[in-house]
């Protein structure tokens, strides 16, 4: 039920297009400021409380954080993204984020989708030349039962169409259609491709209907996955013979996001200027420059194995308790006692003892001063 009113930030199903436009068109958290112990010993009791549930949601919501990988991989879209200003007549380039998981690459897609919400309604006004809303991005989630009539109803419940209900594969497709003419949609998000069984029935339709977006629909289609070359989404894989297939991966650019690494000193920098964006971010009392960057470099990379995911995940959790208990800053002791995701925690006794015995470092050599 909609009536009219703004959703709140932690409540968005961004499968929706009001959600989408409040998660896309509201003003960036602000960050809590910083006390300290003294202050916040002084403050009221309900103050207090306010202030820890500030810090609890600007913890919770820290990133995204503008990192190398994230800058490289907007840069790739905007390019593919303006490039589509072709007429109608032509087909448009579509686009894949292949990457594996905890590598950030819902997050930085919403990133640009929100930044790309934003350029089109500055430049565009917020309704079209018809008086229809404007609705630059369609974002719908799929999930490992979907087919045709799933894909095309998930994208009439993105834009609250009444005829979501009843119809066929085909009516629900053509009442899409309308809704991306009438809203002026230039780019529609396909998130968790890979739920998608490829090697039966239900994928190769997908596949097929994705073609037909690209060739109908004046928008750029950018899809979101894991693995997605190696179920064959470009042609190859199990369905490698499949020539609908094929032509996908013919007009599809495919776009990964890198984990950090820390086998190069270039590596090594950019994870030390990860961590400190983190340490700016982080609010807690006894926080204190190198917190991160230099007293827990090798340990945060050894829980997170260079993933952003888990590492955002760790320092989430990780303040949280700090708060809670008043530890108020966060040293490996602390963060011993904090779990993380399955996937790092279970890689992270081998790269801690290559660090411990100095076979590894994530530290970069310091920069040699030039003679005056």
């Amino acid at each position: 039920m909609n009536d009219g009113s703004v959703p709140q930030p932690g409540n968005l199903a961004l499968s929706r297009k009001e959600d989408f436009k409040a998660f896309a068109e509201s003003p960036r958290r602000s960050r809590p400021d910083l006390l300290t112990q003294r202050e916040l010993k002084s403050l009221p009791t309900q103050a207090r409380a306010d202030y820890d549930r500030q810090r609890r949601q600007w913890h919770a919501n820290i990133g995204p954080v503008k990192t190398p990988q994230l800058t490289e991989l907007h840069e790739d879209l905007w390019d593919i993204v303006d490039s589509n200003e072709q007429d109608g007549d032509k087909a448009k380039g579509a686009v894949a984020i292949d990457a594996f998981p905890g590598l950030g690459k819902t997050t930085s897609v919403l990133a640009f989708a929100r930044d790309f919400h934003q350029r089109e309604i500055e430049e565009s006004g917020t309704f079209t030349s018809q008086g229809h809303e404007r609705i630059p991005v369609c974002r719908v989630g799929l999930t490992g039962n979907t087919g045709m009539k799933d894909l095309n109803r998930a994208m009439l419940e993105f834009f609250g169409h009444p005829g979501q209900v009843r119809g066929t594969t085909a009516q629900f497709g053509r009442r899409v259609l309308d809704c991306v003419l009438s809203c002026d949609v230039r780019l529609v998000v396909l998130d968790d491709l890979h739920f998608l069984k490829w090697g039966q029935k239900s994928g190769i339709e997908v596949s097929n209907h994705l073609k037909w977006i690209a060739n109908e629909f004046p928008v750029t289609l950018l899809m979101v996955g894991v693995e997605l070359a190696k179920k064959g989404l470009f042609g190859e894989g199990t369905n490698g013979r499949d020539t609908a297939l094929a032509q996908t991966g013919r007009r599809t650019t495919r776009l990964g996001l890198r984990p950090f690494t820390i086998d190069t000193e270039a590596g090594r920098r950019e994870w030390r200027q990860m961590l400190l964006a983190l340490e700016q971010r982080v609010v807690l009392a006894d926080k204190r420059p190198g917190m991160l960057a230099d007293d827990l470099s090798d340990y945060l990379f050894a829980r997170s194995t260079g993933h952003i995911g888990s590492l955002m995940t760790l320092i989430n959790r990780s303040c949280q308790r700090a708060v809670r208990t008043g530890a108020e800053r966060l040293d490996q002791e602390l963060m011993d006692r904090v779990k993380n995701d399955e996937a790092s925690e279970a890689a992270r006794l081998e790269l801690h003892a290559a660090l411990e015995r100095k076979r590894l470092t994530s530290r970069p050599r310091p920069r040699s001063r030039r003679p005056a």
